[in-house]
């Protein structure tokens, strides 16, 4: 079994060959403004707006915390929604993060970066604006990749 590979860098341009899969933490109110969106949203338009369409029409869809939304941006590359945080702000419930939502939505990446063939690329996802801590994502992105043989790098800003 291989391991999470730590890199410098920017997790919008991922390193290596081959098809890539982005994956980051979206919250459950449909907004979209702060943390690494921006940067997805500085590279490429269609992350966003398919995020906004899913929320809008979620009566009608799977949108919902664990779900996963997957966006083609390129011939090889692609980026994953993931429902994993309850609304935006650290509240008499705590921190925003869903810990079992991120493990659910990560579950259905494993599913599409083994069907894509994709390796997996991420900042430290659930531990920016969300409030998680990395100790406690860390072993889920093992369980639910590693494990399944899903290369995944992580990507810390410098």
């Amino acid at each position: 079994m291989s391991e999470i590979t730590y890199v410098r860098g920017d997790a919008t341009a991922p390193q290596g060959k081959g098809v890539k899969l982005i994956v980051h933490v979206c919250n459950d109110l449909g907004g979209w403004g702060k943390g690494f969106v921006l940067a997805l949203s500085r590279r490429w338009l269609e992350p966003e707006a398919a995020y906004r369409r899913w929320h809008r029409e979620r009566a009608g869809n799977d949108f919902a915390l664990g779900a996963a939304q997957f966006v083609q941006v390129g011939p090889y590359l692609w980026v994953a929604n993931m429902v994993g945080q309850r609304g935006i702000r650290t509240g008499s419930k705590g921190v925003p993060v869903r810990y079992e939502a991120i493990d659910t939505a990560l579950g259905a990446v494993a599913a599409r970066a083994g069907e894509l063939g994709a390796s997996v690329h991420m900042p430290r996802i659930g531990c920016g604006l969300a409030g998680g801590t990395w100790s406690r994502i860390e072993p889920l992105i093992e369980r639910r990749l590693i494990s399944a043989g899903v290369p995944v790098t992580v990507y810390d800003h410098d």
